[in-house]
């Protein structure tokens, strides 16, 4: 049965029905933030997410990524660990009724990052814990919230008795925090759409997002005795003097002349990060290896290929400007991240039906984010002609110690989500 959805009746009963689902949604939160869907471990959070899926009456594809379909691709990042036994789940709405509306696809990151040193939480980081109106753990604002209030905006709908009068597919993806390979699967899968939303906790809509590059400097120095040490060459030493020179480049990518327009009044829009640093062998010999591992970002419209080139250039000249050049060797080794960043073109449709929906929702207008950090967006946008942004909850202490989301915005942006679909989808009565 064809119905027009009403904005005068039905806005406020979106609204009352999401507020009715909050504690299946903070229950949901909390089941997903108990899997510790680690990087090669995202199968029990993702089997959790195919039968939530299925209770919805969603057709379910669950595919595992091949790499070799993507290699080849412009947007592919060179992958970490094996992809066996680790997959993508997509929930298909296939309207019963008319096809009238525009397609759209709600995507969503499964993975976490570490938790780094226990200790300094304040309670187990895989054990939820709900506070007044936070609820924390690792996962539970980037990006686990958006998952729920995806699949709670479209619960919301049904239980009002209306489906999405187009096409609709809910992705929940591994790998966002590393690669991007899995969003980048789906697309070479064929999903695609008139639209893309991904609800990352960026507490506002996306206007764009930076590029990142991850690499690591590996370093073979010369060994002796420690009771000699000044006579060689630790490589932990030179890995931290080259990784000093690359951070000469972050100041000068920061110098407000060198800045992108989007991010002229960002304090510091440019971020080169040590993340990680391993090397030697034992404390009384001068160590012969070293690794760095550094997150590089660089602004929209750079290639990656030009930050190699720059990066490269750098550190062969700081190379060759040290004294123990010709005993010391290194080698630059990409893994991980070799994303593009992009603008966000806020003339589209897209845009216009969701500010308004948040502005019918939450009674003023979203915040717009220009993101020092990269999401799973610039798939769709770049590579898939697709209409994107992110769109998301209040959170806190993303990659940090004791992460938490706000469960009111979570709720808020469920419901704009479920109001946002009813307009961009239309609505068919079941």
């Amino acid at each position: 049965m064809n119905v027009e959805f009403s904005e005068t009746l039905d806005r406020q009963a979106i609204v009352d029905s999401v507020d009715a689902l909050r504690p299946d949604a903070v229950a949901m939160l909390c089941d997903l933030v108990r899997h510790p869907s680690l990087l090669g471990d995202e199968a029990p959070a993702q089997a959790y997410v195919e039968d939530r899926f299925e209770a919805m009456g969603l057709r379910v594809h669950e595919f595992q990524i091949d790499e070799e379909k993507i290699r080849t691709h412009p947007g592919y990042s060179p992958s970490i660990v094996s992809y066996d036994g680790r997959s993508n789940v997509v929930g298909i709405h296939q309207p019963r009724g008319p096809v009238r509306g525009k397609s759209l696809i709600l995507n969503g990151h499964i993975d976490v990052v570490p938790v780094g040193a226990d200790a300094l939480w304040s309670h187990p980081p895989f054990q939820p814990v709900i506070d007044g109106d936070r609820i924390y753990g690792r996962g539970a604002g980037d990006m686990k919230a958006g998952i729920v209030a995806y699949t709670m905006a479209f619960l919301a709908l049904q239980r009002m008795g209306w489906e999405p009068a187009a096409p609709v597919y809910l992705q929940s993806v591994i790998e966002e925090e590393c690669t991007g390979n899995g969003a980048l699967a789906c697309l070479v899968e064929g999903y695609q759409a008139d639209a893309a939303l991904i609800p990352e906790p960026v507490d506002g809509i996306l206007t764009s997002q930076m590029g990142v590059m991850w690499l690591a400097i590996e370093v073979l120095g010369v060994p002796v005795h420690a009771s000699i040490a000044h006579t060689g060459v630790g490589a932990i030493q030179f890995t931290q003097y080259l990784a000093g020179k690359l951070m000469e480049l972050e100041r000068r990518w920061n110098e407000p002349s060198a800045r992108h327009s989007h991010y002229r009044g960002h304090d510091h829009p440019i971020n080169f990060n040590l993340g990680k640093i391993s090397g030697g062998e034992w404390a009384s010999s001068v160590s012969t290896h070293c690794r760095a591992d550094l997150r590089l970002g660089f602004y929209p419209g750079t290639k990656p290929s030009e930050v190699r080139r720059e990066v490269e250039a750098l550190l062969k000249a700081a190379h060759d400007a040290h004294p123990d050049k010709a005993s010391v060797r290194y080698e630059v080794v990409y893994k991980g991240f070799q994303a593009e960043g992009f603008l966000v073109d806020m003339d589209q449709p897209m845009i216009a039906t969701l500010t308004q929906s948040h502005r019918d929702i939450a009674g003023a207008g979203a915040a717009l984010r220009a993101s020092t950090a990269t999401t799973d967006a610039r798939f769709f946008h770049r590579y898939g002609g697709i209409p994107a942004t992110c769109y998301g909850p209040l959170h806190g202490n993303g990659h940090g110690i004791d992460e938490w989301v706000s469960i009111c915005s979570m709720q808020e942006v469920t419901a704009v989500l479920a109001l946002f679909i009813a307009r961009w989808c239309g609505l068919n009565r079941i």
